[in-house]
């Protein structure tokens, strides 16, 4: 990361402004994620070979839940497994080492058969069976990132209704007229980690403003704005290579009430439209405005590394 009071005249996104860090907010990168702003690619039959791939592998994902889900009994292994403690190799470690009890009684017999209705506790605490499962949104403007609301808005749960038949939770939130890219899960280890403070999640962000930021302004927000909970680091800002010096190209990781729209408003900025195209290393690429995507085994792999 660069001091933001060293090197200002240096060059970003093709045009001279101050900011930190060394990656790029080209337009052309952004254009790849799939963002529907800058209107889609070409078709081709390649294109539409792998729209059909992609389909067909989130089906093949969502069947394999499903299957679990309707299931009368469950290995135990299988059922520790499943609710995210360790692996199934792992388990019957655990189990051959009297560490699982079933309705109270200490199982350890290797293949054991548990019904929903038991209740497994591991290490002195109750465990579920659900298998972790992770949905990755593309936001519309227009949702609130809640499970529900007392005024009956539309919210992201009813984009994903379809996505699982376990409860998913939004990690962490995006305001009603924030688009872009959204975790939900039902797991509540991985919402936690992703959502404290020490895990300093990574998000850029493309902001559109009512006027062009000046390159004073730009410097002010480099050294930091200060809001009621203190200074607002952001860690790069730049203007994006192409485009109008009202879009501005923005990463950051605190996770402070609409901090991006408040930094801008200190200012004198008006936010017209913000839109998250990336999280904690996942972007929205190849997912259509409003359309979501299961996680791969690798992407899940990822986030667990973090």
């Amino acid at each position: 990361m660069t001091n933001p009071t060293e090197g200002r005249d240096r060059k970003t996104f093709g045009k001279s402004a101050p900011k930190r860090g060394g990656k790029s907010f080209d337009a052309r990168d952004k254009y790849e994620r799939g963002s529907l702003k800058y209107g889609r690619r070409p078709s081709s039959g390649d294109d539409k070979n792998e729209d059909k791939a992609r389909s067909f592998v989130q089906k093949r994902r969502l069947n394999k839940i499903e299957k679990d889900v309707h299931k009368d009994t469950i290995r135990l292994n299988k059922y520790i497994a499943n609710s995210g403690i360790c692996s199934r190799r792992e388990a019957d470690e655990l189990i051959t080492q009297g560490l699982v009890e079933v309705n109270g009684i200490v199982v350890n017999e290797m293949g054991y058969q548990v019904q929903k209705t038991d209740k497994v506790v591991f290490d002195g605490q109750g465990i579920t069976p659900e298998k972790p499962v992770y949905v990755l949104l593309n936001k519309p403007k227009g949702y609130i990132s809640t499970t529900k609301d007392d005024k009956a808005r539309k919210t992201v749960m009813d984009l994903v209704a379809n996505a699982s038949p376990y409860r998913l939770f939004p990690v962490g939130r995006l305001d009603r007229s924030t688009t872009g890219v959204i975790l939900l899960t039902n797991d509540g280890h991985m919402t936690k980690k992703l959502t404290h403070p020490s895990f300093d999640a990574k998000k850029i962000y493309h902001v559109t403003l009512d006027k062009k930021l000046t390159n004073e302004d730009m410097r002010l927000i480099v050294e930091g704005i200060r809001l009621d909970e203190g200074i607002a680091v952001v860690d790069q800002i730049s203007f994006i290579e192409g485009k109008p010096k009202n879009e501005i190209g923005i990463e950051i990781h605190i996770g402070w009430n609409r901090v991006i729209r408040r930094i801008f408003q200190r200012l004198g900025y008006e936010v017209e439209a913000l839109d998250r195209v990336m999280f904690a290393g996942m972007t929205k690429k190849n997912i259509k405005r409003g359309h979501w995507r299961i996680l791969t085994e690798l992407e899940v792999n990822n986030l667990k590394m973090l």
